[in-house]
């Protein structure tokens, strides 16, 4: 796996940061959003799970395609009118760093409501890593474009694009790493560009809430029936993937991009 061990846990901390976006990261449960590397090497799978109110569970699962290889971080945050709350964080390093856990009591302020463009806020945590000993890892944040953003699962607008630079302290080392984020409306993450200029693009999402709201045959979900929906479920026919199964009918065939066609502006 190409993302550097130590870099995951910043990367964690800097996906809860994001979440006070309000409806730039929707935070229901059972959300879940896909994002693939361009050249199709790595996949993460971003989901949120329920551990009891009003904490919940965000769990972002990188993988290696075509491996064994995976590496799961998750963050126990609370949503409040005004900010988000940061309880825990835990992830996993790699066989030689280990796994790692930030406890915040109280609950860390992340990001007081609303974002806008120009908004930045800092971030601090301390833990304990194997062979490191404390670490200390330090992230700035800030909003700095809004931007229209292209990705497989469709054509995003008005993104915020966010910048977070982090630093890395322990007695062995001192590192530092950039990376971007890029938040939809209503959406939430849909492209991702790390410090080692692997970028990661949103393939597919299934949101609570929008699902009741947008068409099945708008299988994108950016609010209007068009090509990028008819490539998106061309791109599976004859899988089984419901999210391109407009017609459930348990498989992704020619039925289903003939509903699309007829559907075109919708």
């Amino acid at each position: 796996m190409r993302v550097n061990t130590l870099f995951i846990l910043s990367l964690l901390l800097i996906g809860s940061v994001a979440m006070a976006a309000q409806n730039y990261y929707p935070m229901d449960v059972g959300n879940v959003w896909v994002l693939e590397s361009q050249d199709g090497a790595e996949r993460s799978t971003y989901t949120v799970e329920e551990t009891g109110e009003p904490v919940r569970l965000l769990k972002m699962t990188t993988e290696t395609l075509g491996t064994d290889v995976t590496s799961t971080t998750r963050a126990f945050v609370e949503v409040a009118e005004d900010r988000l709350k940061l309880h825990k964080i835990g992830a996993e390093l790699g066989s030689v760093f280990g796994v790692t856990n930030v406890e915040f009591s109280p609950p860390a302020t992340f990001f007081p409501f609303p974002m806008k463009l120009g908004t930045s806020w800092e971030l601090e945590a301390t833990t304990d890593v194997n062979l490191l000993g404390p670490v200390t890892i330090t992230t700035n944040a800030e909003v700095i474009a809004l931007e229209d953003v292209v990705t497989p699962a469709g054509t995003f607008k008005h993104c915020f694009k966010i910048r977070l630079r982090s630093k890395t302290r322990s007695a062995l080392l001192t590192s530092r790493s950039t990376l971007y984020q890029w938040l939809a409306p209503d959406i939430g993450p849909v492209r991702l560009e790390t410090s080692q200029d692997i970028v990661f693009e949103l393939i597919s999402s299934n949101l609570v809430n929008r699902a009741r709201e947008v068409s099945p045959i708008d299988v994108n979900g950016d609010g209007i029936v068009n090509i990028l929906d008819l490539t998106f479920v061309a791109s599976r026919i004859g899988q089984t993937s419901p999210e391109a199964d407009v017609n459930n009918d348990g498989v992704v065939n020619i039925l289903d991009l003939v509903h699309i066609a007829q559907n075109f502006g919708d």
